[in-house]
């Protein structure tokens, strides 16, 4: 990593912007390199990753790596994926899950962040917040709609939905994802990485 790209970073990892709202404290989590060839966009730490500090390291990780068809090692090689949040902390809990990402997030670090990350090939968007971030008007009415038709955004963006546990209805009414799209989504990483 050059020394702007990692000033960048602690300065990120120091973050305290949204501390008095997060009600478990404030633990960006993020990796990032100047190398790095694919870009995770996701939602929002969950409390497993805000506790160790380790981007993806949850049930969703495992799923993740699963339809990228790469090893944790690979995975966690930031000259391979550089991985950053929608919101850098763990939101808290919600009625039905972990709360919205926090919208300060974005706006106040991802450009920056982009601006190092040179050698992007591939960004992945995560969810319908990230989603809605980067595609903005070019994004469909419903995330499904957005995910089936991910060759409208590439090169560029392949759109996913989130690979939390809570999705896994989402994932049995629509099985062309997985019969479909995550071949798709393999041979490109493959194509990108080697």
């Amino acid at each position: 990593m050059n020394e702007e790209t990692e000033l960048l970073y602690r300065e990120i990892r120091r973050c305290r912007v949204c501390e008095s709202k997060l009600s478990a404290g404030v633990n960006p989590v993020l990796t990032m390199d100047d190398c790095s060839k694919i870009l995770v966009i996701g939602q929002a730490p969950g409390i497993k990753v805000h506790l160790s500090g380790i981007p993806w390291d949850d049930q969703s990780g495992k799923e993740l790596r699963n339809w990228l068809g790469v090893t944790d090692e690979i995975f966690y090689d930031s000259k391979n994926f550089a991985i950053i949040p929608m919101g850098f902390c763990y939101p808290g809990k919600g009625k039905n899950g972990d709360l919205p990402p926090c919208i300060a997030c974005a706006p106040l670090w991802h450009e920056r962040v982009l601006a190092q990350l040179q050698n992007i090939e591939l960004t992945l968007l995560i969810g319908q917040y990230a989603q809605s971030y980067y595609l903005q008007g070019r994004k469909y009415k419903t995330l499904t709609e957005t995910v089936k038709n991910y060759q409208n955004y590439l090169p560029t963006y392949f759109p996913l939905p989130h690979p939390s546990p809570r999705n896994f209805i989402w994932m049995s009414k629509n099985p062309w994802f997985k019969e479909k799209t995550v071949p798709v989504l393999q041979k490109l990483v493959e194509t990108v990485l080697y």
